[in-house]
């Protein structure tokens, strides 16, 4: 068993043993949460493993090769420990997990079994369950460029290497109207034009949604008003006076990255691409038909 824990083997190698089960959770939003099967609370890395929050787990299913680890994880929804309101706002989507065989006797001997992130989470009756995917679920996405016209970066990525503090590209604003959490309305954006942030991102930094962020769908003025609509209405409660910030968005063209960002160099896109109506017609006659530059 190379790389295990010599004394947590010597341990379990005695016969009786006095072992655990922890795990830790840490959200994208940066908080760090521990639970353990133990029936009282254990203390390591920094983090304490809370014992009265009822989560169970099942076995992990671990292979060689490249075989995806998985298992599954159980809890009562509660205050103290995962509420409900966190689940449905999106607070635990890709969240960090790892699992230890703990000794609860002495907490240095311990192993590291499991690292991967939640994925599908189900709820119903006043409990959870939660799929654990392994690191080996990264592998199942498709990577390379897609060869098309407008831009495949995001704004502000590592391809795109805009930055977005950039005065004039972003704001911090309270919110003073908020309708079915997807509308908000301010008295005016001075120092913006209208559509500025449309395809742009709406981030809560404070209030019930805080770390929340929501994808601009429409940015307009009403009745001197300044509206900014979003594609999806926010999982979490939003109230006038709760904080936000709000980023220029993007539409994928070549002429919104050499005009509103001048960062033309950066662009991720293929503007001279032929379309499906030129690739595929029926050749004809033209009077100029030598490959050249099909701009003029």
């Amino acid at each position: 068993m190379s790389g295990f824990d010599a004394d947590l083997l010597a341990h379990l190698k005695g016969g009786t043993t006095t072992t655990c089960r922890c795990w830790s959770v840490r959200r994208r939003d940066g908080v760090v949460m521990g639970f353990t099967d133990h029936d009282r609370d254990l203390s390591f890395e920094g983090i304490t493993f809370r014992a009265e929050t009822g989560l169970s787990a099942l076995a992990v299913q671990q292979g060689t090769g490249l075989a995806v680890d998985n298992t599954e994880a159980l809890g009562a929804l509660s205050d103290v420990a995962i509420r409900e309101a966190d689940i449905e706002a999106g607070r635990f989507d890709g969240a960090e997990v790892r699992a230890w065989i703990v000794n609860w006797d002495a907490v240095r001997q311990r192993q590291l079994q499991f690292t991967g992130t939640i994925g599908e989470l189900r709820r119903a009756g006043g409990a959870f369950e939660a799929e654990l995917r392994g690191l080996a679920e990264a592998l199942n996405r498709p990577v390379g460029r897609v060869y098309q016209k407008p831009c495949t970066a995001v704004l502000g990525d590592g391809d795109c290497r805009f930055d977005l503090e950039t005065p004039g590209y972003a704001t911090e604003r309270d919110v003073q109207t908020v309708e079915e959490g997807r509308i908000f309305g301010f008295g005016g954006l001075p120092g913006f034009d209208p559509d500025w942030f449309r395809h742009g991102r709406l981030e809560m930094i404070s209030g019930a949604a805080k770390g929340l962020t929501g994808l601009i769908k429409r940015d307009r003025e009403a009745d001197g008003a300044r509206v900014i609509e979003l594609w999806h209405p926010l999982r979490a409660a939003v109230a006038p006076g709760d904080r936000l910030r709000l980023e220029a968005g993007c539409d994928k063209r070549m002429e919104t990255c050499r005009i509103k960002f001048d960062n033309l160099l950066n662009f991720q896109g293929f503007p001279d691409i032929p379309g499906d109506d030129w690739t595929i017609t029926d050749p004809a006659k033209a009077a100029r038909l030598d490959g050249g530059s099909r701009r003029s």
